[in-house]
């Protein structure tokens, strides 16, 4: 009990208002289970980092989070330390005594949240009689090859054992779990089952059979409501899993997910709607000095273009200052994540481009893990070239510098013709013959394993995008995440990311979309599509995200070959900007930010965690049913007003990045522009309630 209070929830803008705005976290404790706490395999983990800040700083010591020990993670990412916590300490002990290894510590991250980290392999002994426990509680069984749902199982298990010891010594505290994913969710069934007293979240970030589905090129979206889930679930050999995952989805007091996509995916996958949508944020830093990353954009661009000197020496005919850097990131799904519509319209806009005769060149880099054995030789040997060409130049100035030192001592006009003597000649001729090559620059940085199937590979060949020299579009796919300790690209991601101008992001199944959410907060323009969660939350909260360096591919509504169309003529229109509306658009980017912020977005997870104790606690914790708000009821605040966007002054054709237009400087007034994007750009906290807008049925999408 809380001290005999009961807390009753008023709505004010369509969120939850609890006294005081907020929990009791004082009499409560909270826990965040996932199989990625400082364990990094794919978006999750950077969701829980980037927001352990904002819920360690509203949670202070009550706050936990839960997930599997790995002794090199241990080592390098976690502080141990002792619980101060008298619960959680007296819960650790108990399962120690009884042959578990339980270790505690500060995860080594912004706000340093407490980590309760189980060692999976000491516990494996117990998997018997725990599939055993797990069959009793909700009927599904786990075959014994699948390794990691055994694995999940017994994280699941300790997890579960761990949140009854919790509960048993808590004097009278009440307990909040949040399970992130399918992994972590027996822990969730397990709990139910043995009628734990705690309010629990799960969230999915994709449901599993959506991804299976949609890698298989299903027309996902548009069956739906069609796909015999148990049969596709068979097939797949993830029957278990999916079991799993909809157990978990149906035990919780709240259900969440990341965005409107998700849910309307995870209501046919998953036959449950979501209490609440949780957009997922970043950990926003604005510099002090306002356009701060407009500088940093041109240092790292620089460095960008040393890189590709060396990868193009001999067949670098084209203008780097009039070149235009491009990219896709993440991992290798080819066409979930669009790279298949992408090269499609690369090859289209290198048709347009030269048709044209435009000076732009595109370079476009695919950055997508692959299995290879090693560098490519033609790659570091361009490298190599590039460095050896800078040295000997280098060499030759510092000579011909103290030459003409001398000379002008002297009081006389220096003769070229004795500042270039016969060797310095030689040396120069034979730097020229040092760059001729007589193939064409690679398309890839490494010697691919399976070079002859690779899709990505295979479709350039399909497309003929060989780096020629008549290609306005260049491609080179480097199949191993950056590393600022790499001797090909020594770039750590972020720097790569804000030496670029664009980055490209069509992705067919993408739940939310950090990539291009963290072009935004970088102030580098993007595309994503409306089939990606953060494509779906730019349209509902700006009135024009083209305006704003966000390009939305409709990817659910058109025909492959419309959204190639539509991809292609927003790349050719970005093509044709001037450098001053490229800077422009970027200013406009950055400003987006506020909008990806965990300060801002942490309102829906209080919501979720208001919502849960309700349902969990009822005597307890009560919220006035007419407050509550829908997943559909509840909008940010669209922009006002919007200025009008770069593209809608261009020239019909394709023009210099160097020219500006001296009208430009009366339609465009910075500081009033950003003043009036800081006041549409807010919170919606202290504005008056929204109403409630009309249902949308399934497959309705408003423009």
């Amino acid at each position: 009990m809380l001290r005999g209070r009961s807390l009753s929830v008023t709505s004010l803008s369509g969120f939850p208002q609890w006294e005081a705005d907020k929990l009791p976290v004082e009499d409560l404790l909270l826990f965040e289970v996932s199989w990625e706490v400082t364990n990094k395999v794919g978006g999750i983990c950077t969701v829980i980092q980037t927001k352990a800040k904002t819920t360690a700083d509203e949670w202070g010591e009550n706050y936990f989070l839960i997930g599997p020990y790995f002794e090199h993670n241990m080592k390098t990412q976690v502080e141990p330390c002792e619980p101060l916590n008298d619960a959680v300490r007296r819960a650790m002990d108990a399962m120690n005594k009884h042959g578990c290894q339980v270790r505690f510590g500060r995860w080594l991250i912004e706000g340093s949240p407490y980590v309760v980290l189980f060692d999976i392999g000491y516990s494996a002994w117990n998997l018997d009689r725990w599939k055993g426990d797990f069959w009793e509680a909700c009927s599904v069984g786990i075959p014994y090859h699948d390794r990691e749902a055994n694995d999940m199982l017994i994280f699941g298990s300790l997890t579960a054992w761990f949140l009854k010891e919790v509960t048993d010594h808590a004097e009278g505290r009440h307990v909040i779990a949040h399970f992130h994913e399918w992994q972590a969710g027996t822990g969730l069934i397990l709990s139910r089952a043995r009628k734990l007293p705690i309010a629990t979240i799960f969230t999915t970030h994709a449901t599993l059979l959506g991804r299976y589905l949609c890698a298989a090129n299903a027309d996902f979206y548009n069956h739906l409501d069609k796909f015999n889930i148990d049969k596709e679930a068979g097939e797949r050999q993830i029957y278990h899993r999916y079991c799993m995952e909809r157990a978990s989805v149906h035990c919780a007091h709240v259900f969440t997910t990341v965005s409107e996509i998700t849910a309307i995916e995870a209501e046919h996958m998953l036959k449950r709607k979501p209490d609440v949508i949780t957009p997922n944020g970043l950990n926003v830093k604005k510099f002090s000095a306002v356009h701060e990353f407009q500088n940093l954009h041109a240092m790292y661009k620089a460095r960008i273009q040393d890189f590709v000197r060396g990868h193009f020496y001999g067949h670098l005919d084209f203008d780097l200052e009039k070149t235009l850097f491009l990219f896709i990131a993440g991992r290798y799904e080819f066409s979930n994540k669009g790279a298949d519509i992408f090269l499609e319209s690369l090859s289209r806009l290198n048709f347009l481009l030269r048709m044209h005769k435009s000076n732009v060149t595109v370079v476009v880099f695919f950055i997508m893990p692959a299995k290879t054995n090693n560098f490519n030789v033609e790659t570091l040997k361009g490298q190599a070239v590039r460095k050896q060409l800078w040295d000997t130049v280098h060499s030759m100035k510092e000579k011909f510098g103290k030459k003409l030192y001398d000379a002008l001592l002297r009081g006389e006009i220096p003769d070229m013709n004795n500042i270039l003597d016969r060797d310095d000649l030689t040396i120069m001729k034979r730097a020229i013959f040092s760059t001729q090559r007589q193939s064409l620059p690679p398309v890839t940085t490494h010697n691919m394993i399976d070079d002859s199937t690779d899709p990505i590979l295979s479709t350039i060949r399909r497309l003929g995008l060989f780096n020629s020299r008549s290609d306005r579009v260049k491609i080179i796919l480097h199949p191993e995440f950056l590393s600022s300790t790499s001797p090909l690209l020594p770039m750590d991601y972020e720097e790569f990311v804000r030496g670029c101008h664009l980055g490209v992001f069509p992705s067919y199944y993408e739940p939310w979309g950090y990539t291009p959410a963290e072009c935004t907060v970088m102030g580098i323009p993007s595309v994503t599509t409306n089939l990606s969660g953060f494509g779906c939350f730019m349209q509902e909260h700006v009135a024009d995200p083209t305006a704003y360096g966000i390009y939305i591919v409709d990817r659910r509504f058109c025909s492959p070959d419309d959204s190639c169309n539509q991809l292609t003529q927003f790349l050719y229109g970005f093509c044709k900007q001037s450098r001053r509306q490229r800077i422009i658009q970027r200013n406009r980017t950055e400003r987006l930010s506020d909008l990806l912020d965990w300060r801002y977005l942490g309102r829906f997870y209080q919501h979720a965690r208001h919502l849960t104790l309700s349902r969990a606690f009822p005597d307890n914790f009560h919220v006035e049913p007419m407050s509550l708000p829908t997943t559909d009821g509840f909008k940010y605040p669209r922009p006002s007003s919007v200025p009008p966007s770069p593209l809608g002054s261009q020239a019909s054709s394709p023009q210099s990045s160097d020219v500006e237009d001296e009208n430009e400087d009366e339609r465009y007034d910075e500081e009033e522009e950003a003043e009036r994007d800081r006041l549409n750009i807010k919170t919606p906290f202290s504005l008056s309630h929204v109403p409630h807008g009309k249902k949308k049925l399934h497959g309705e999408y408003k423009n």
